[in-house]
C-alpha cells in the first residue's frame, strides 16, 4: 500500500473531516458548557443574596446545553449511557422549567 492508497482510505473513513477541528469543537462545546455553568452560579448566587428569590429559569437554560448535547449523541451512537444522561438532563430542565413558570405565575400582579 502506498501513501497515497493509505490517505484515500483515511479520508472515507472520516468524510472528509478534520479530525483535529473536530476535537477543538468538543473542547470547546465543554468549555462553553463550564462557563455557561459558573455564570448562572454568579448570577444566581448575587440574585438571592440582593434578596430577588430564585432564578430556576436560569438553570434549566444552562441544563438545555447538556441535555441537548446527549440527545444528539443518543440518536447519533445509540449508546444507552447517552439515552439515561439525556432523560436525566429532560427531567431536570422540566423541572426547573416547571418552577420557574410556577414562581413567575404565583408572584404575577396581572394574574
Amino acid at each position: 500500500m502506498n501513501k497515497e492508497e493509505i490517505l484515500e482510505m483515511s479520508r472515507a473513513e472520516n468524510k472528509n473531516k478534520d479530525i483535529y477541528e473536530l476535537e477543538v469543537l468538543k473542547q470547546s462545546g465543554t468549555s462553553t458548557v463550564i462557563v455557561m455553568m459558573a455564570l448562572a452560579a454568579i448570577f444566581f448566587s448575587a440574585q438571592i443574596f440582593v434578596g430577588g428569590g430564585t432564578n430556576w429559569g436560569l438553570w434549566a437554560i444552562v441544563f438545555s446545553a447538556n441535555m441537548t448535547t446527549f440527545w444528539v449523541k443518543y440518536i447519533k451512537l445509540r449508546r444507552k449511557h447517552e439515552l439515561l444522561m439525556a432523560i436525566a438532563y429532560t427531567v431536570l430542565v422540566s423541572a426547573m422549567s416547571g418552577c420557574h413558570i410556577y414562581n413567575l405565575v404565583t408572584s404575577s400582579t396581572i394574574l
